[in-house]
């Protein structure tokens, strides 16, 4: 887990990564100081690689209105006073992930503002200020959300436009890596599964018509970012639901975003559909990150209940995957790879300088316990 990876020109210190985690705390768009203190105590806890939230590309394209934004000169602003935070102070890669909620957008934020109220309000439209929402075919994510309408070539142009202009604020604030998202639901990944793309034109049907517009995209995008910088592309490996996706499918995606220049496959998988079965478990989603890397060739990266040392170095060590995410044991403990490395007696990891003696404290009373 603390071997380095390099892709392109980037070298990833080690093969930690903290997941894409959507925190609805942004405001029209806008990243703020909450946003520095999550993710600057992240990259100071030893990952090697730490990801944005799903950040949207128009006001339009968000799930909430609290949803992180690329669309704005004052976005880049504020994501490069992050950005720069990072790498001033830190080890850590910084990549920053763009997409388009599609029709599981314009929803409330998962919480009430009011601390009495505990229900859960995710993919609950909006109480008021509804936007409109578009999708492959017109099918709602569920009874009690907007029927989106289907995109029109007109469409597909602007929010291909959306994406590259997206992509080249990324540069501007200074990310060393750019992933597209694909997966979950969201309108990319709606054009990949039947379940929600049920067009007749050359965008569906087949996998490849299904694959023709996200490829477009990413090829529009890889065009406009650095050559020397990676990409990756996060997918949904399977729908969880005997309809959806074919495992034949999920490596015809990886091979084709290879092909047109992804450095890295991001394997989750689900959240397409309300109606999936997904079946949980311990390290639940490796074996598609497996079969995408063992049988598309590519470098993978794995993710979903990933949470002790041992899980992230054998997955690596079998060859399962590249890069590991984990999301959740982040949130509950920022310095997550740190004190995996204290664990396992790594000497070699290097915490801010204002930290260490408190990891070489760490360290020898972890090793006081194993005595």
């Amino acid at each position: 887990m603390f071997v380095p990876l390099q892709l392109r020109e980037l070298t990833v210190p080690n093969r930690v990564v903290v997941s894409p985690m959507c925190m609805y705390s942004a405001m029209n768009g806008e990243v703020n100081d909450f946003h520095l203190v999550h993710y600057g105590a992240r990259a100071s806890g030893g990952a090697g690689l730490i990801f944005t939230e799903m950040t949207d590309v128009s006001a339009d394209a968000r799930i909430t209105p609290g949803c992180a934004g690329m669309y704005d000169a004052k976005h880049v602003a504020a994501w490069k006073r992050i950005v720069d935070y990072v790498h001033t102070n830190t080890g850590a890669k910084f990549a920053l992930q763009l997409a388009h909620a599609g029709r599981k957008g314009s929803t409330r934020k998962p919480w009430s503002e009011d601390p009495s109220d505990k229900r859960d309000y995710s993919d609950q439209p909006l109480e008021n200020g509804n936007w409109g929402l578009i999708a492959p075919s017109p099918l709602a994510w569920s009874e009690t959300n907007t029927t989106p309408r289907e995109m029109t070539r007109a469409d597909m142009d602007r929010v291909g436009s959306d994406f590259v202009r997206a992509t080249l604020m990324g540069e501007q604030a200074s990310f060393d890596m750019l992933e597209l998202h694909c997966g979950h639901g969201y309108l990319l990944s709606s054009f990949l599964t039947p379940i929600s793309n049920q067009r007749t034109d050359e965008y569906g049907g087949s996998i490849e018509n299904r694959l023709r517009f996200p490829i477009e995209v990413f090829e529009a995008m890889r065009a406009a970012w650095p050559k020397h910088k990676p990409m990756s592309v996060r997918i949904s490996a399977t729908d969880w639901h005997d309809d959806g996706l074919t495992a034949e499918d999920s490596i015809a995606i990886a091979e084709a975003f290879a092909q047109a220049g992804a450095d890295l496959i991001d394997v989750s998988a689900g959240q397409t559909t309300p109606l999936a079965k997904p079946v949980y478990g311990r390290m639940f989603q490796t074996p598609l990150a497996d079969r995408i890397r063992n049988e598309a060739r590519v470098r993978t990266m794995a993710v979903g209940n990933i949470f002790e040392p041992d899980h992230v170095n054998s997955i690596l060590a079998a060859g399962r995957a590249d890069l590991c995410a984990l999301a959740r044991p982040h949130l509950m403990d920022a310095n997550w790879s740190l004190r995996a490395a204290a664990e396992l007696g790594y000497g070699k990891i290097a915490p801010p300088k204002q930290y260490r003696t408190g990891y070489a404290q760490m360290q020898r009373t972890l090793a006081r316990k194993d005595s």
